[in-house]
């Protein structure tokens, strides 16, 4: 029996000239971040701001940046896993970050025909049978809805420590950019849209009939926390919608967890209206960016996000186990002949 010295050679030349895998830097959820770091330094020379706050932003996001580079470069030089779960967790910090300078754009307010407006809506809602149906259980259904609204802070946490518990942390680069790209996207609008939450511009109008322990927990977070900027769009809503979102990305085998994350997030987004901590409009057009970005990542990103570059040592390792076996040339020979 011969065997065709074209097809042998064929198969074991396009196995020693496979291409090596490309390695990536700079991951898609950091780029995210430097670009609204950038973004929020560059807006204080173009847009009304409080005094000196061009120089402070400035100075702190490009030290930030900095460092942050110097994190990469030292995980690609010298990969090991404690740098590479730092720069799976350090994102999450960053969007503490990006939510303080965004209040740094807080100016003095005051009320505008467009939260007139958005408070008539809401009124439509609530006064049309929204609040009677909240309560129509008494005190149950409100403090599910604030005990909700208090998990938004840890959720995006808890799903990346879910990630790794099931041994995806692979997924995780999905996870952060559907995440990062929804809560920054509603953080770079808030200096365009000035407003304050409903409780407190219309401040004892249309409140909820029951003070729970939880909701005033979630009063007290927010007022010893909380910017005064913006609430447009609802960062809550879309952060709690992208949780769900980039988990079922990184996922998607689990479904009970996202669904159950996904009924996590609509109790959110009650909850905001209802407990007057933002506007009906607010938490719709935080959902529509969550739904859309989203789409954009699972529809175009997809396919360039996936799992983390393995390290130089683990690439070696895997390119000497692909390397093709190395027959004598005897043993070629016989083959041949």
């Amino acid at each position: 029996m011969q065997t065709a010295p074209a097809e042998l050679d064929l198969t074991l030349g396009g196995s020693r000239v496979s291409a090596p895998p490309v390695i990536k830097i700079v991951r898609p959820p950091e780029w995210i971040i430097f670009a609204f770091l950038l973004y929020a330094a560059l807006l204080t020379f173009f847009w009304p701001v409080p005094q000196r706050l061009n120089a402070r932003l400035v100075s702190l996001n490009s030290m930030v940046i900095l460092l942050y580079m110097g994190l990469i470069f030292l995980d690609f030089a010298k990969p090991c896993l404690t740098f590479e779960t730092i720069r799976d967790w350090l994102p999450l910090a960053m969007i503490l970050l990006a939510y303080r300078e965004m209040g740094w754009f807080a100016l003095p307010h005051r009320l505008t025909l467009r939260e007139w407006q958005w408070v008539a809506w809401d009124r439509l809602v609530l006064g049309h049978g929204g609040r009677a149906v909240v309560e129509s259980l008494g005190a149950v259904i409100p403090s599910a809805l604030e005990m909700a609204y208090a998990l938004v802070y840890v959720l995006p946490p808890l799903s990346l420590a879910i990630l790794y518990l099931y041994g995806r942390r692979g997924g995780a680069e999905r996870f952060l950019t559907v995440l990062l790209l929804s809560i920054l996207l509603c953080y770079a609008q808030f200096p365009f849209w000035p407003s304050e939450p409903p409780r407190v511009a219309f401040a004892g109008l249309d409140l909820p009939s029951y003070n729970t322990v939880f909701r005033r927990f979630n009063l007290w977070l927010l007022g010893h926390c909380g910017i005064h900027t913006s609430v447009f769009p609802s960062a809550h809503v879309a952060g709690a919608l992208s949780t769900a979102f980039g988990l079922r990305l990184a996922m998607p085998e689990s479904k009970r967890i996202y669904r159950s994350l996904s009924v996590i997030a609509v109790l959110i987004a009650i909850a905001t209206v209802y407990g007057r901590y933002h506007y009906l409009a607010d938490a719709m057009f935080g959902a529509v960016i969550a739904c859309a970005v989203n789409f954009f990542v699972q529809g175009i990103l997809a396919n360039r996000i996936g799992t983390k570059p393995k390290s130089r040592a683990s690439r070696h390792r895997d390119d000497d186990d692909e390397q093709p076996p190395r027959y004598p040339k005897s043993q070629v020979a016989r083959e041949r002949r």
